[in-house]
C-alpha cells in the first residue's frame, strides 16, 4: 500500500531528518516566550492542555509542534502572531520525511509513470478513500496519525494543478477498481473521480484487465519519474519500506517494465469506457 497525535509518539521527530534544525529553533523561541512570561514547564502545561513532558520535549526540538499548539501557545504567551506565524515554518514537517522526499521528486518531474496492483495510485485517491485505507491498516492507527497521513496524501496532489503539471500515467489493475475498500458508496465517488482526472488533458489511465495472459508487472507495483534535469529516477513502496532507485541498470529494468505493461493494459479510451462499466456495476 503506497506513500506517506492522542498518543505523543505521532509528535515524533525523525531522528535523520533534516527538518530537525527548523523544530529546534521552533523550540527555542517558544522557551523564549514562556520564561518571559514568568511560567515555568508546568504551569505553561496547565494553561495549554499539555503535560510539562510534552513541553520539554518542543522546548529542545525532539517533537513537533502541531499548528493548534502554535495557535494555544500565540495566545497564551499573549505573543501577538510571533508565535503563530511559526506554523509556515513547519508546515512540511508535519508530515513524514519519506512523503515529503516523494512530494519533492513528483514536483520536479515532468513525467511520472505509476502501476499499481493493490490499491488506487496515491495521486489519484479521494480523500475518503485514502483514510479509508489508513483506517484499515494493521497495526492501526490512531485517529491522530490516520489525519496526519491522509493530509500528507491530499498535500501531494497539488502537483497536479502546478504551471506546467507533469505528465501523469497510470495503470491500474481491474482488481483494485472493484475492492471496495471504505465501502460500496467510497468505491463509485472514487471511480467517479478517476473518470473526471481521467478527462484531463496530462492524465491518462489504464486499466489491466484480469484476462490479460502476460504480465509485465507481477514483481509488484513501480514508479518511474522523468526529471526537469534529464535523469530519470525509479521508486517503490512495500510493506515497511520506501526506495528510491537512482542505480541506472536498475532505473533501466524499472522503466522497461513499465512500458510493456503500458502495451499490455488496455488503452486510455478504452480505460475510461471499462471504468464507467465497472462503476455501473458497483
Amino acid at each position: 500500500m503506497s506513500t506517506d497525535g492522542a498518543d505523543e509518539s505521532s509528535w515524533e521527530l525523525d531522528p535523520e531528518d533534516e527538518s530537525g534544525a527548523v523544530i529546534a529553533a521552533v523550540g527555542r523561541q517558544l522557551k523564549m516566550w514562556r520564561e518571559a512570561a514568568g511560567l515555568d514547564r508546568s504551569k505553561f502545561g496547565e494553561h495549554m492542555g499539555y503535560g510539562a513532558n510534552l513541553i520539554y520535549k518542543i522546548e529542545r526540538g525532539a517533537r513537533i509542534p502541531r499548528p493548534e499548539f502554535l495557535d494555544k501557545a500565540d495566545e497564551v504567551l499573549g505573543a501577538g502572531g510571533k508565535i503563530a506565524v511559526m506554523k509556515e515554518d513547519i508546515e512540511r514537517a508535519r508530515y513524514p520525511k519519506k512523503v515529503r522526499d516523494l512530494a519533492k521528486l513528483e514536483s520536479q518531474a515532468v513525467e511520472i509513470g505509476s502501476y499499481d496492483n493493490v490499491v488506487v495510485t496515491g495521486l489519484l485517491q479521494t480523500e475518503e478513500y485514502t483514510r479509508a485505507l489508513y483506517g484499515v491498516r494493521r497495526p492501526a492507527f490512531s485517529e491522530d496519525q490516520v489525519e496526519r497521513l491522509v493530509m500528507a496524501r491530499v498535500a501531494r496532489k497539488a502537483v497536479l494543478h502546478q504551471q506546467p503539471p507533469p505528465l501523469l500515467t497510470v495503470v491500474q489493475e481491474e482488481t483494485v477498481l472493484r475492492r471496495p475498500i471504505g465501502g460500496r458508496m467510497v468505491l463509485r465517488r472514487q471511480l467517479e473521480h478517476l473518470l473526471d482526472v481521467g478527462s484531463m488533458r496530462h492524465v491518462e489511465i489504464q486499466v489491466m484487465p484480469m484476462a490479460v495472459e502476460e504480465h509485465a508487472g507481477l514483481a509488484g507495483s513501480l514508479k518511474v519519474m522523468r526529471l526537469k534535469d534529464g535523469t530519470t529516477v525509479g521508486h517503490n513502496e512495500v510493506q515497511l519500506v520506501s526506495r528510491l532507485i537512482t542505480e541506472p541498470k536498475e532505473v533501466q529494468i524499472l522503466d522497461m517494465r513499465y512500458g510493456m505493461i503500458r502495451a499490455q493494459a488496455l488503452t486510455p479510451r478504452e480505460s475510461l469506457t471499462f471504468i464507467e462499466k465497472v462503476l455501473g456495476e458497483t
